[in-house]
């Protein structure tokens, strides 16, 4: 008996790949087959899990003032390449209410000690840098996108310790900080900015008091989310977002979930859970984020931080970017305990990773950090410098778009809001690899090759195939 071939039919691909071997969003030409590869990644669209709310970065006052220092044509260029169509399209993005380490210097829209009234309260400081970044954005992007917004800290005045650093909002003050989120929501609005949602606080566990921060326990959220901030936005008619946590994954996100994602009275006033990717430089934390998911299906998890922090930028690198030579915090300053989760990482694979891991985990958005800094990673109140995926040289008038970029790129463009991750297939355990169907009917495929070497793999959708070739130390965005 004569045996008969299975005949696939080509299933029409564009491969978009961002590698170490220097290509920036490149669209690859069809591998000819030459061997049919044993490896096959099928995508899955009938199996479907969580929306995707966007993907994008945060508006400092840093990233602002550098931008204002540039000539017209290079911040319209950056611009543009965050914010249009043609680049890489972010439709998610956060912003700072009041100072945070990267901004110039301290300050609060309610600067008047005992203002209990707010008749002080002022945006005026952000109408320098913060709002004209904003609307220069909003200017390039088609679809636009949403702002969520974190406070650092509220006024010293407000607090127990009467500092920018550290110390806990004083339970007569929590009204008139309610208020305070309110009058920033209408007083954006009045510049033509809406304000999506917010997270209670940034990092509300502290950092050590090096910077901007102010504390709460999971109680005394619950406290000011229930008794004041959810009542003040329903009495003004907002009907911004709230989001509690705002801090790293790993044990504290445990602790915090089974706190507030357990309040009966607290689940029906908030969209979710806020968390950062500090606590590793390899780990994204699977198992604590379908526990935060499981605890709460119905609500929302939301990457609102990250970046490639206590580093100072390399300048026109790109190979270090996709070099397993960068360090964290936690290098030095890591507990002996935790020591392990801070080895030294390849940046370029630590975002791809996170990306895909968190959207394999039920996140809906992810944000990255600063979305331009210069040279020294700043400017930055505590000196706390960090990379950004854009770096610039003021003086100069000079753009370095490093190979973070392009890899934010190939998620930001591809995977839209309101689109859905779907279920896949992947026979090759060393790719990392992520699917969503976009409201536009197209599938975005992510796959990640962390090996030194290229690899061969089909794509699967039904009953038509395509070959595909990923280069090593490479990720690519396959469009079906």
């Amino acid at each position: 008996m004569a045996c008969t071939k299975q005949i696939h039919e080509e299933l029409k691909v564009q491969v978009i790949q961002t590698s170490a071997s220097g290509d920036k969003l490149a669209e690859l030409p069809s591998v000819k087959d030459v061997e049919s590869p044993s490896d096959t990644i099928e995508v899955l669209p009938s199996t479907q899990f969580q929306s995707i709310e966007g993907i994008g970065a945060a508006f400092t006052e840093s990233s602002a003032f550098l931008l204002n220092g540039m000539s017209q044509e290079k911040r319209n260029e950056i611009l543009s390449a965050y914010f249009s169509p043609e680049g890489a399209n972010y439709s998610f993005t956060r912003t700072h209410m009041n100072s945070c380490d990267f901004s110039l210097d301290h300050y609060s829209y309610a600067p008047i000690a005992g203002d209990t009234n707010l008749d002080s309260f002022s945006i005026e400081h952000d109408l320098n840098d913060l709002i004209p970044m904003i609307k220069g954005a909003q200017s390039y992007s088609e679809e636009g996108f949403k702002i969520l917004a974190s406070p650092w800290t509220a006024p010293p005045w407000m607090k127990d310790n009467n500092d920018w650093f550290g110390g806990k909002l004083k339970k007569e003050h929590y009204s008139i900080w309610a208020k305070f989120f309110s009058k920033y929501v209408g007083a954006y609005k009045e510049q033509g900015i809406n304000i999506w949602g917010f997270t209670v606080e940034n990092e509300p566990l502290g950092n050590d008091a090096n910077w901007e921060s102010m504390h709460y326990t999971p109680e005394e959220t619950a406290e000011f989310v229930k008794g004041y901030l959810a009542p003040q936005l329903a009495k003004d008619n907002i009907e911004a977002k709230i989001l509690v946590f705002d801090q790293n994954r790993g044990r504290d996100l445990e602790e915090w979930s089974q706190a507030l994602l357990t309040d009966q009275e607290l689940l029906p006033l908030i969209h979710g859970t806020a968390v950062h990717w500090y606590a590793s430089t390899f780990d994204w934390f699977p198992e604590n984020l379908q526990q935060t998911h499981n605890l709460a299906p119905e609500k929302h998890i939301i990457q609102t931080e990250g970046c490639v922090d206590s580093e100072i930028p390399h300048w026109n690198d790109d190979q270090w970017y996709w070099s397993k030579e960068a360090t964290d915090w936690g290098w030095e300053w890591a507990s002996e305990e935790d020591k392990p989760m801070h080895p030294k990482y390849v940046p370029a694979f630590r975002y791809a990773r996170d990306i895909i891991g968190c959207l394999n985990n039920w996140v809906e958005g992810w944000i990255d950090w600063n979305m331009v800094l210069d040279r020294q990673g700043g400017p930055n109140l505590a000196q706390n410098w960090c990379v950004a995926p854009v770096i610039v040289d003021v003086e100069k008038d000079e753009v370095y778009y490093t190979p973070l970029y392009y890899v934010m790129a190939q998620f930001s463009k591809y995977a839209r809001p309101g689109a859905k991750r779907i279920d896949f297939k992947c026979s090759d355990e060393s790719l990392m690899t992520s699917a969503v169907l976009n409201p536009d009917g197209t599938i975005a495929l992510f796959v990640l090759n962390m090996e030194s070497e290229p690899k061969q793999f089909v794509v699967k959708k039904g009953s038509k195939t395509r070959q595909v070739r990923i280069e090593g130390s490479a990720l690519q965005t396959i469009i079906i």
